[in-house]
């Protein structure tokens, strides 16, 4: 085996086992890959993972999973990059279709213990997220307080435009105040992306953006129009899965495409399944009342909407490595790395802490599931199966 195969074959295995484990939701999607990548495997130092989960911050489409595509990319190039999404984002697809099938005769899973114990877990796997990068990016009472600013904005403004508010603020200020002490101190990423590529990645994501709806109007074809839909949601949502699903709701339940009881069991449903929130969009595409519907139609929008990320992120990349390694860039990414530190421990209070939380238990299981991955190095996945089995048992002796 070459070891450019070994390579792609070590992010698919990594990256799925994520894709079954990884509950919680895109913040702590990025708790999960902060524990596998920078303190299990080392892939990627504090400084470089952060530099990545701030560029995704900036781009529109789910970040999480972008995070994952780029970490794919910089292990195996560009089949690392698809590697790593089919990995993370399948199961959860998979599971989303055959939901679309029936599977949903199961009823409401969100009162069941064992999935309230993941939730549980995922607050302890952004604590431990938020500790790490705080200890390595937040050392001195200037970035600390770029950090607690970030999260008190984040949590009066809590939405997109407050998330990419603070980043900016967090990077003018950095680019003002903060002194770079050691000019090679930023880690080189290796890049399997030329610039000439990245660019024509760039213009094949404006001319989709562009030309799909006009296409989608001279030709009135329902492939095309679900197509045009779909890579028009993943290329101008800000802020994630929870943002997405509303304005799908209104693009393809208000015009009658799928019933809205069908469309609000699959939210729920969505919340239910580890992995991106994006997948959503393969419940839609395979539960939609006319073809292509099934299996091919939810295969068709869950490619549309992620499509945007793959061009985006395989365009900005070779720019933003560039970028972080000039003075006045690597200053400014000392406030964005605080800044995203911020956001993080706003998002543990809320939604992670706040939907998990509810109860002494809760935080007791919390803080053994803490323990368990901070002090004993535990594997986020085995922590994930206890968490589940605790909460079960709570719930049969409360």
């Amino acid at each position: 085996m070459s070891e450019r195969l070994f390579s792609i074959l070590e992010v698919l295995g990594v990256f799925l086992r994520l894709g079954v484990t990884s509950f919680g939701g895109p913040i702590a999607h990025l708790g999960y890959f902060h524990a596998e990548f920078v303190t299990r495997r080392k892939w990627l130092d504090e400084a470089a993972y952060s530099d990545i989960v701030a560029l995704c911050q900036f781009l529109p489409g789910p970040a999480s999973s972008q995070v994952g595509i780029i970490i794919g990319m910089l292990r195996a190039g560009l089949a690392g990059g698809l590697a790593a999404w089919i990995g993370f984002t399948m199961p959860s697809a998979l599971a989303m279709i055959g939901f679309a099938y029936g599977v949903g005769r199961l009823g409401d899973l969100s009162q069941v213990a064992w999935l309230h114990g993941l939730k549980v877990v995922a607050v302890a796997v952004v604590a431990q997220a938020v500790w790490g990068m705080a200890r390595n990016l937040c050392p001195d009472r200037e970035r600390a307080t770029i950090a607690v600013a970030a999260t008190l904005l984040t949590l009066a403004v809590p939405t997109a435009s407050g998330q990419i508010l603070a980043i900016a603020a967090g990077g003018v200020i950095g680019w003002l105040f903060l002194s770079v002490e050691n000019k090679g101190a930023t880690t080189p990423l290796l890049i399997p992306i030329t610039r000439p590529t990245a660019i024509a990645s760039l213009a094949l994501f404006a001319v989709l953006l562009v030309g799909l709806p006009v296409l989608a109007n001279a030709i009135p074809n329902p492939t095309i129009e679900l197509i045009s839909g779909f890579y028009r949601s993943g290329s101008l949502v800000f802020g994630g899965g929870h943002v997405v699903l509303p304005l799908l709701q209104q693009a393809f339940a208000s015009p009658g495409w799928i019933d809205r009881d069908a469309f609000l069991a699959g939210y729920g449903a969505a919340q239910a399944v580890p992995g991106p929130l994006f997948t959503f969009a393969a419940y839609l595409g395979a539960a939609m009342k006319s073809e292509p519907n099934g299996w091919a139609g939810g295969l068709i929008c869950l490619t549309a909407i992620f499509l945007p990320s793959f061009l985006l992120v395989a365009g900005a990349l070779p720019f933003w490595d560039a970028l972080r390694h000039r003075t006045a860039a690597q200053s400014a990414l000392k406030g964005i790395n605080a800044t995203v530190v911020g956001i993080l421990l706003g998002a543990l209070y809320t939604p992670v802490w706040t939907s998990a939380i509810l109860g002494p238990a809760d935080f007791g299981l919390g803080l053994l599931a803490f323990i368990l991955l901070v002090l004993w190095r535990t594997p986020p996945w085995l922590v994930v199966i206890l968490g589940a089995f605790g909460a079960t048992l709570i719930a049969m002796v409360a």
